[in-house]
């Protein structure tokens, strides 16, 4: 069964480096170094785009990192409407570049719409190096 651990962040600023560090201890947890550098700045990526263009004011966003002995499954869902595009533009554009980003380092990524909102999700093919203290699977935490 898949590992599992899910958290809820206020749509502030201060939310992306804490989910940072929510993903730092999981993949630790876990026993994941091998891709942890590429995962952590995709969501931050994720979790920024979620605090940007997450509506309204006020909502939380959701982040899920889901793993087996073959993948980490990463996904940021928010209320926001529209479906984030990777754009192809030069260093002079001032958006987009980040999903392009993601989409360079991770292995698989897409968006799933919902009513309301959507779920921006990527997925790095990675093995645990070390067995750390890995929780239950389906576990919260």
């Amino acid at each position: 069964m898949p590992l599992l651990r899910q958290r809820r962040f206020p749509r502030a600023r201060k939310s992306v480096g804490a989910a940072r560090v929510f993903v730092t201890e999981t993949l630790r947890d876990w026993g994941y170094d091998d891709r942890s550098d590429d995962i952590r700045l995709c969501v931050s990526e994720l979790a920024t785009n979620a605090v940007l263009h997450g509506v309204p004011p006020g909502r939380e966003f959701a982040l899920a990192l889901t793993g087996d002995d073959t993948f980490i499954r990463v996904a940021v869902r928010d209320s926001g409407d529209g479906v984030p595009e990777v754009r192809e533009g030069g260093a002079e554009e001032c958006g987009g570049r980040g999903l392009r980003l993601v989409q360079e380092l991770s292995d698989d990524f897409g968006v799933t719409t919902h009513n309301p909102g959507k779920t921006v999700w990527t997925v790095f093919k990675a093995v645990p190096t070390t067995r750390g203290a890995r929780p239950e699977p389906g576990a919260h935490g």
